[in-house]
């Protein structure tokens, strides 16, 4: 019985050797996030024509949108389920929504978003300008977030570059993280909008690790007005970035460009997920 185990272990040790390491399973090999896209970047082809632009978007290569046409209970003029439909039927998923939420209208947001099968709910900006209105705006995110959370979905705050700017030496961004409740409320950063406010991505996920579990990936111009262009050329370092994905929560990314200066939206969407490829963020 000992010579036939001895013999079990050392067929066994062979056939590891004669296959490779590819025969150990890899359990803790790195995955890469799906490739994401906010519908705001072709906003104009979403308006005239949704469904051929949403085919448009899955044959360049994306895996899952974040919506940013809500109106009405509607998404991009269809019913929650019908987008969803529309979505799916490309072989993509709806993830997001950039979404308007207040008090009076969050029960309707909620059963629309469920309808969607959204993961999450993202207010895209908050009008605010002193520092006790933006304590104001995090305690009506944790209200939202509770609400949400109940729901079985995420809610969510997208930042601009004006977030940083100090009122009263505080920074509203800050204000924001600290008064809101990690286990309600998550944050989209957007790495340009932080970037041109002056403060880098890899401080704040340091001091607010797993707190940013969506990005929006878009890349800025080293001179002149520093305005954005496609993921790649510009100057924002997305593989410092990216080395810490993990210690940010980050979950989903989403290609986005506002305004696209010399290339229509879908050939920049293109040249941006042709990056990300590339470097296999």
């Amino acid at each position: 019985m000992t010579n036939r185990r001895n013999f079990i272990k050392s067929a066994s040790a062979l056939a590891l050797g004669t296959f490779g390491l590819s025969a150990i399973p890899s359990f803790g090999a790195p995955k890469r996030t799906p490739y994401g896209l906010i519908l705001y970047t072709v906003r104009d082809e979403m308006k005239n024509d949704p469904v051929k632009t949403l085919e448009q978007v899955a044959s360049i290569g994306y895996e899952v949108v974040e919506a940013a046409g809500y109106s009405d209970g509607k998404i991009y003029g269809m019913a929650p389920a019908e987008f969803k439909r529309r979505v799916e039927s490309f072989g993509m998923k709806l993830i997001s929504s950039h979404t308007g939420v207040t008090m009076e209208n969050i029960n309707q947001v909620i059963e629309d978003a469920q309808k969607a099968g959204l993961k999450y709910v993202v207010k895209p900006s908050l009008h605010a300008r002193t520092a006790d209105e933006y304590k104001k705006g995090a305690e009506e995110f944790n209200k939202f977030g509770e609400l949400f959370n109940s729901a079985g979905i995420k809610f969510g705050y997208h930042n601009h570059s004006f977030e940083f700017k100090k009122t009263k030496g505080q920074i509203p961004y800050d204000i924001l993280l600290k008064e809101t409740d990690p286990k309600l409320v998550t944050f989209e950063m957007d790495l340009l909008w932080i970037t041109k406010g002056g403060h880098d991505p890899w401080e704040y996920f340091a001091k607010y690790p797993g707190r940013f579990q969506l990005w929006h990936l878009k890349d800025m111009e080293g001179t002149g007005k520093k305005e954005m262009t496609e993921v790649g050329n510009g100057v924002i370092d997305f593989d410092r970035i990216f080395s810490e994905s993990k210690q940010a929560g980050m979950k989903y990314s989403f290609v986005e460009q506002d305004t696209c200066k010399n290339h229509t939206p879908l050939e920049s969407i293109k040249i941006s997920l042709d990056h990300i490829k590339k470097k296999g963020f």
